[in-house]
């Protein structure tokens, strides 16, 4: 964390009444290095303060208080207008909205330009680490076999999910063609996600196992600390907060 002495990094919550957003909330309340200044939701809030924290609707994002990193883990719908206030104010921002467009995506690398950006199907930094030694090892072993093969909750719909994406785009990266996937769905599983190289005679798998959600939420928070002190550009979370990985 900062020194104490330093003053907090302002931050900006989107998606403040989903799950994510609640655990962002909570969290950033135990660190001396942040302060949420606003917190915005889909629907109007029930109340405009809560834990001395003004609560606003999406729609009133427009008139938001200053503040120095935007963390939005919200819907597709509502990514844009985040990604705008951002860019207009030059401010950075922590995204972990998933189901974006191509267009969304193409408008994130144009706000880059004059804004740091951080954007990750998943903020655990153990997903971090284990992407990039996805990535190397399908460079070393291009001719073995890979699969990604994960495992979540059963109210999570998307399969495989954007995770599993994530690690099959750095198998791509390492060694130019696509893994195979599976998904189980069962029980209350925060996620696990596993990437199995096999041969004849050998096999080598990497394996991330996620048992508290608030992992995620940590690692957005560590990013937002990060990315505040960065120049323009968008900024992976492995890069971000592993450079010398």
């Amino acid at each position: 964390m900062n020194d104490t002495a330093k003053t907090p990094i302002r931050l900006l919550i989107h998606g403040a009444s989903g799950r994510m957003g609640q655990a962002l909330l909570r969290l950033a309340r135990e660190r001396d290095d942040v302060r949420v200044v606003a917190a915005y939701s889909r629907s109007q809030p029930a109340q405009r303060v809560k834990d001395e924290v003004p609560q606003f609707a999406a729609a009133e994002l427009g008139g938001a208080p200053d503040f120095d990193v935007a963390v939005d883990f919200s819907l597709p719908d509502g990514f844009d207008p985040v990604l705008a206030l951002c860019a207009a104010r030059g401010k950075a921002l922590v995204s972990g909205t998933t189901g974006l467009s191509s267009a969304q995506n193409a408008a994130i690398n144009d706000a880059a330009a004059g804004i740091a950006v951080v954007w990750a199907a998943n903020y655990s930094l153990g997903v971090a680490v284990l992407t990039e030694l996805v990535r190397r090892a399908a460079a070393a072993l291009p001719g073995w076999d890979c699969d990604v093969v994960e495992a979540h909750h059963t109210r999570k719909l998307d399969a495989p999910s954007g995770t599993a994406l994530h690690l099959g785009a750095a198998v791509a990266i390492g060694r130019g063609s696509e893994p195979h996937y599976a998904s189980l769905r069962a029980g209350d599983i925060v996620g696990e996600h596993t990437v199995q190289f096999a041969a004849a005679g050998e096999r080598l798998e990497l394996i991330h196992r996620a048992s508290n959600r608030d992992i995620f939420a940590r690692g957005a928070l560590e990013a937002a600390v990060r990315v505040a002190q960065q120049a323009p550009g968008r900024y992976g979370l492995a890069e971000l907060m592993f450079p010398n990985l």
